[in-house]
C-alpha cells in the first residue's frame, strides 16, 4: 500500500522555471530597449507658401443676442465689421462660400450669452454647409 501512494501522479505545475525565464527576458528587453534608435524621418523643407492662409470669418454674439460679423484680410486687419440679423447671416455665408468653399468661421460669444443663441448660429452655419466651424475661447490664466 505504501508503494501505491508514493507513485501517485503529480498534478501541480512547477512555475519557478517559467518565472526565471520571464525575468531573464525582462532584463534582456530592459537592456536592449535604450539601444534601439527610433526611425528618423527627414522631411523636405519649402519656402513660404504661395497661397496665403484664409482668415476666418468671425461671428460675434453679444449679451443682448445681437450678431456682428467681422471679416479680416489675409494680414489679420479688420476689413469689415457690421451688425446683422440671423436672417442676413445666411446670405453673408453664401457669399463667402461662393468665393472660397473652405471658408472657416469662428463663433465668439460672450460668456453670458445663452447656449441656445450659440446653437442657433451653429445650426445656421450647418444649413449653409460650412465645413470648418470653431468656437473662440480665452485661455485660462
Amino acid at each position: 500500500m505504501r508503494l501505491h501512494r508514493s507513485r501517485r501522479q503529480m498534478n501541480e505545475i512547477n512555475v519557478v522555471p517559467y518565472i526565471d525565464v520571464m525575468l531573464v527576458l525582462l532584463v534582456i528587453f530592459m537592456v536592449t530597449a535604450p539601444l534601439i534608435t527610433p526611425g528618423v524621418i527627414d522631411l523636405p523643407s519649402v519656402g513660404k507658401s504661395s497661397v496665403a492662409p484664409v482668415t476666418p470669418l468671425e461671428v460675434i454674439i453679444h449679451p443682448d443676442a445681437s450678431i456682428v460679423v467681422r471679416d479680416r484680410d489675409s494680414k489679420g486687419a479688420v476689413q469689415e465689421e457690421r451688425r446683422i440679423t440671423k436672417a442676413e447671416l445666411a446670405t453673408i455665408i453664401k457669399a463667402k462660400q461662393a468665393k472660397n468653399a473652405d471658408q472657416p468661421v469662428v463663433i465668439s460669444a460672450d460668456k453670458t450669452v445663452k447656449y441656445e443663441a450659440v446653437l442657433e448660429v451653429m445650426d445656421e452655419l450647418q444649413k449653409q454647409a460650412v465645413k470648418r466651424v470653431g468656437l473662440s475661447v480665452k485661455p485660462a490664466q
